[in-house]
């Protein structure tokens, strides 16, 4: 299934805001604007503030309240790093940012793992054939994952 196409930060920190909604959850959002700002360069030189098409980079910090904790940091390179409990998934695509999200709060994100070796992966699956895995580093998990264990 084809990810709507979010053109901009702002699209999907729209696209967030209406999740946020959906499932009741508090959002603050924190907006860097220009390259100055941005925590990545890499369309622009040093000291830039326009990227050289002459727009402004734009890039989000977006903290969900409820549980579990989830930040998402969306990139003006069309990505987002999405943050689960702690659990980090770098380079998702911002197109499927709304999907993971809701796979998360609907429920449909679990963890799966062994006791010997041990590991705890964290598993987000969206719709069509894409999931993410990550391993859950640290000791204990947390209370919604030990929840979500399969």
């Amino acid at each position: 299934m084809a990810h709507p196409h979010l053109p901009s930060t702002e699209a999907a920190v729209n696209a967030i805001r209406e999740i946020a909604q959906e499932f009741h959850l508090e959002m603050t959002v924190t907006d860097d604007i220009g390259a100055d700002q941005t925590s990545r360069r890499t369309s622009s030189g040093a000291f830039a503030v326009l990227d050289r098409d002459g727009s402004l980079p734009h890039e989000a910090y977006v903290e969900l309240g409820g549980s579990p904790a989830v930040a998402v940091q969306v990139f003006p390179e069309d990505d987002a790093l999405i943050t689960v409990d702690g659990i980090e998934f770098a380079d998702v695509p911002r197109d499927a940012v709304p999907a993971f999200l809701r796979s998360v709060h609907g429920g449909l994100a679990h963890v799966k793992g062994r006791f010997f070796p041990p590991g705890w992966w964290l598993i987000v699956p969206l719709p069509g054939d894409e999931t993410y895995k990550e391993l859950v580093t640290g000791v204990t998990l947390t209370p919604w994952m030990s929840a979500r264990v399969r």
